[in-house]
């Protein structure tokens, strides 16, 4: 009866913490909508309710960061959280994605234990399955981050070239650097044009350009990003700031270019891996026979 109720009250409170965090049941307040606005460090706003993440996360938020954290640096995944989802645009901080992530992996436990105990799995058995299941839960949520990060900093790379030489061909029309940046955001429906939204609204909230660009860099982790703000930063030293983008933007393109056919190499060489492996077998079946006949021969003389 204990367990019983223990493992409803767990879920019951996962339940409200996914549930809390769904757009359709809770409508984000006027201040968290003007939150990304706010040039200061953004301040945790309470949308009310007896049990939400906000109410939670000053209980358990610490604790869950600290060991969320601990645990991802374990199996090797050492860039910060916070930085991963601002650089996808996530609308969650760093606290909220670990309670998640910690409810879902206590979730998993007791699914986990029920399911041993239900089926009355040898104690091996039980051991790998009530241990296992929560770090595959936990592990499969920080993967699809990891994986969405990195996927945003691939469509990055790739639209750079292109978003380079529009804004290549705006300053040489004339255009100021904020003004080609802004027009950019303004037309495009990419990673790229996203990043530069906010480039253009962190100049807003009174960043310099060459800061808010290079913080554009520290957050995408992108070579071609970095080589692509050092361009625009040096706009004031720079007499002829039009060529240098379009310079850039041809490297970003052959760079890519070489990425993209090395990519391609490497699949047609994995196309050789079972080729070689199903003509090797046999082939060293057959060299086997008569080897094996020529040992009974000597064995027997």
């Amino acid at each position: 009866m204990r367990i019983a109720l223990g493992a409803g009250l767990l879920v019951w409170v996962g339940a409200t913490l996914l549930l809390s965090g769904w757009r359709r049941l809770t409508r984000p307040s006027l201040a968290a909508r003007l939150r990304p606005y706010n040039p200061g460090r953004p301040v945790p706003v309470r949308n009310g309710g007896i049990l939400s993440v906000e109410s939670l996360r000053d209980v358990i938020g610490p604790l869950a960061r600290a060991a969320g954290d601990r645990l991802a640096a374990l199996f090797g995944i050492n860039e910060a959280l916070s930085i991963r989802l601002h650089r996808v645009h996530s609308d969650v901080d760093v606290t909220v994605f670990r309670v998640r992530q910690m409810a879902i992996t206590a979730a998993a436990l007791l699914a986990g234990g029920a399911a041993a105990a239900g089926v009355r799995m040898p104690a091996p058995a039980a051991l790998i399955v009530v241990g296992g299941a929560p770090l595959l839960a936990f592990l499969a949520v920080e993967q699809r981050l990891v994986r969405a990060s990195q996927r945003w900093q691939t469509n990055l790379a790739r639209e750079l070239p292109i978003v380079s030489e529009q804004v290549a061909m705006l300053l040489n029309a004339g255009y100021s650097v904020g003004a080609a940046l802004t027009r950019v955001a303004q037309r495009g429906q990419g990673c790229a044009a996203r990043d530069l939204a906010r480039v253009v609204n962190r100049v807003r909230q009174g960043l310099s350009e060459a800061e808010a660009l290079r913080e554009w860099g520290d957050v995408a982790g992108v070579d071609a990003v970095d080589r692509f703000v050092a361009v625009l930063a040096a706009h004031s030293a720079a007499s002829d700031l039009g060529r240098l983008v379009s310079a850039e933007a041809r490297h970003g393109r052959r760079d890519l270019h070489r990425r993209t056919v090395e990519a391609l190499e490497r699949r047609g060489e994995q196309v050789w891996v079972p080729v070689t492996v199903a003509t090797l077998v046999p082939g060293v079946i057959l060299l086997a026979v008569p080897f094996l006949a020529a040992l009974r021969i000597f064995s027997n003389a």
